[in-house]
């Protein structure tokens, strides 16, 4: 790296958009976890709050693949970005991060966004829950903390099914070697033949949890890992009588189960609905100015599949309005958008929308 890269009047800040990097690192952490590294092709300051994700640009199989993935590292380390990947099985994308992204790979990404962060919800007392790979943002936030000497007290939670599993072990120990405000407390679900382990052993719960932070009531809680462990954590706390308003949880990963079965009810609701409507005069018309396409939709069909309807695809990775991957222009009517933090005021007054979880109010055009 020349001083040209490293001059400020060369240097820009990163921004919510598309950005080609390249994969400058490659670190396995445990068995079956790594973490890819990232830099700019030109100088880039890569700013972002802690907890924040990015989405990923990937030619697989010669299809864009769009994935979400958290960042792992902390803006205190600017000039690069990190991710930290667990290989599934059956997961599309992250085997093949792992059997083929390697240094030296360009690839774009897009973001930084998110609404899962530590910048936006201070507190001088926190509590950091994580199971598995979920680690990955409050590992962020405690490289944040632990960078910038920040007063805040620290209780660091961990959950992993056995000792080989736990990510970023040695440098979690090392940073609450180092500070008396960072609290470690890693729980091991089981250990295998051979293995031994000093830790808390088998699941969290109440009482654990009230043996490790007695004070956890009075703490800012972020709490990231797979869905059942997340909806364990709800429940512990709400039958504790904490403030859920202090509660803060990665919002995307796996569809929770009753998530899918209110999904199901409410799609055949809308099947029923849309049987009536199909009779009516209700379509509403979405024209995409630069393909010259034209879709009719019912009320209440999103800008997305409206451009899947004739055969558009906008790239989107969450589909929850979180990610901000599928951002188009709306040059005429109006639609009403709820998203998770995925676009910024700025783009919404310039007419940008995310298509999927922007609904016509009436026709509309689209400038795709």
């Amino acid at each position: 790296m020349n001083q040209d890269f490293l001059s400020p009047i060369n240097t820009q800040t990163w921004s919510n958009g598309r950005h080609p990097v390249r994969c400058v690192r490659v670190i396995q952490e445990t068995w079956d976890v790594r973490t890819f590294c990232f830099s700019a092709e030109s100088p880039l300051l890569f700013f972002f709050k802690p907890g924040q994700f990015v989405t990923l640009e990937l030619e697989i199989d010669e299809q864009t693949v769009m994935r979400s993935y958290t960042i792992a590292s902390s803006p205190s380390v600017p000039y690069s970005f990190s991710i930290t990947v667990k290989r599934v099985p059956g997961g599309v994308v992250s085997n093949w991060l792992h059997d083929n992204l390697k240094e030296g790979d360009a690839l774009a990404v897009h973001g930084p966004v998110g609404n899962f962060n530590c910048i936006d919800f201070p507190n001088d007392k926190v509590l950091l829950l994580s199971g598995g790979v979920g680690i990955t943002p409050v590992m962020s936030m405690l490289r944040w903390w632990f960078d910038t000497n920040a007063e805040v007290d620290i209780q660091f939670v961990h959950s992993a099914r056995t000792p080989k599993d736990l990510v970023f072990y040695r440098e979690l120990q090392h940073m609450d070697s180092r500070l008396n405000n960072i609290h470690l407390s890693l729980i091991c679900e089981r250990t295998d033949i051979g293995e031994t382990w000093s830790g808390y052993r088998g699941f969290l719960n109440s009482a654990m949890l009230s043996l490790i932070a007695p004070d956890f009531m009075t703490r800012e809680i972020f709490c990231c890992g797979p869905a059942p462990y997340m909806k364990a954590v709800r429940n512990l706390l709400q039958q504790a009588g904490f403030d859920m308003d202090r509660y803060h949880e990665e919002s995307f990963g796996a569809t929770p189960v009753e998530v899918i079965e209110d999904v199901e009810l409410l799609a055949q609701k809308a099947s029923d609905l849309a049987e009536q409507l199909e009779r009516t005069e209700d379509r509403l018309s979405v024209s995409f100015l630069e393909s010259d396409l034209q879709a009719s939709i019912l009320p209440g069909e999103t800008l997305h599949s409206a451009a899947a309807q004739v055969g558009l695809h906008i790239p989107k990775a969450c589909g929850m309005g979180i990610c901000g991957t599928c951002k188009v222009k709306v040059t005429k009517g109006t639609v009403t958008m709820e998203h998770n933090g995925g676009i910024t005021d700025e783009d919404i007054e310039e007419g940008y929308v995310l298509s999927c979880c922007s609904v016509p109010s009436g026709n509309v055009e689209i400038a795709f």
